[in-house]
């Protein structure tokens, strides 16, 4: 049996840019062991598929190519872009089944944007750790805010660093980051720095090698993560409702990513999506063996 499967870029800036996923339009009556196998030999951080669903209008599994994961935003960006452009869909609300909950998808114009759960704040992390495994020195952290593990539905590790030289300049001990990960169940790495150009919020970099992912251009699990970051720690300017990350510009790819928020008056979240643009690139036949 041959299955088809899309390549969209999620979180494209002006078309170009942003970071490929696998979709599979028809994912009903594939094995875990048949997803994942089409997941590894396509080779992208992740892969959807998309199922019938009794408890929401769509169940989506997404698989990296050594497991499946609970939840990937940029997997859903491009798996409801892709429905979209070919005109599969005609409304522009959704509800997703996914591994982390039924979660709502909304269609605006060219974007699509992906509710996720609000941020969980986990524990603090010693600097001195996370810098030598991007070989980093700890002043190249910034003091005034912590290195945290957060979650809107994934675990990262958020990390700020003082200036934008320093997060494009890194150049990541893998195999320390994937030790570090395993030891504190989290996906991988979200770093950050708020020294950026005009009209952008933060620029990011994001790794998860412990999923066989050293580093992708787009990440929207973790730019919810860093969206209740922001406001926790009230980064955020006062009555802000939206922020833009960009990503991936270490990669050739710059992606651009758009949080919309909802706060209450301690600045803590109470509604969060995230989206952006989608673009349908080509696609590839795998043989199931």
């Amino acid at each position: 049996m041959n299955i088809q499967v899309f390549i969209v870029n999620a979180f494209t800036k002006n078309k170009s840019g942003g970071n490929p996923a696998g979709v599979v339009v028809d994912g009903d009556g594939l094995s875990a062991e048949n997803m994942q196998y089409i997941a590894s030999e396509m080779g992208l951080s992740e892969t959807a598929f998309i199922q019938s669903s009794s408890a929401a209008d769509y169940k989506i599994k997404y698989f990296t190519p050594v497991s499946e994961v609970d939840l990937c935003g940029h997997a859903t960006i491009g798996s409801f872009a892709l429905l979209v452009q070919r005109k599969a869909v005609s409304k522009n609300n959704f509800t997703i089944e996914t591994k982390a909950g039924i979660l709502p998808v909304r269609i605006e114009g060219e974007k699509v944007f992906l509710t996720q759960n609000n941020p969980q704040f986990g524990q603090e992390l010693d600097k001195k750790e996370i810098a030598e495994s991007l070989h980093i020195n700890e002043a190249d952290i910034m003091t005034t805010l912590p290195i945290k593990i957060v979650s809107t539905g994934l675990k990262d590790i958020i990390i700020p660093v003082k200036n934008n030289q320093v997060l494009q300049t890194l150049q990541p001990d893998f195999n320390r980051m994937k030790e570090i990960s395993a030891k504190l169940e989290v996906v991988g790495y979200h770093v950050f720095t708020l020294d950026t150009d005009s009209g952008v919020d933060a620029f990011c970099r994001n790794f998860a090698p412990l999923y066989d992912i050293n580093e992708e251009s787009a990440t929207g699990t973790a730019s919810g993560a860093l969206t209740g970051y922001l406001y926790k720690h009230n980064v955020v300017k006062p009555g802000a409702t939206s922020l833009i990350f960009e990503q991936g510009h270490a990669m050739n790819a710059p992606s651009e990513i758009i949080s919309h928020v909802k706060v209450d008056a301690n600045n803590n979240v109470e509604a969060l999506e995230v989206g952006g643009e989608g673009m349908y690139i080509s696609s590839k036949w795998i043989e199931l063996l």
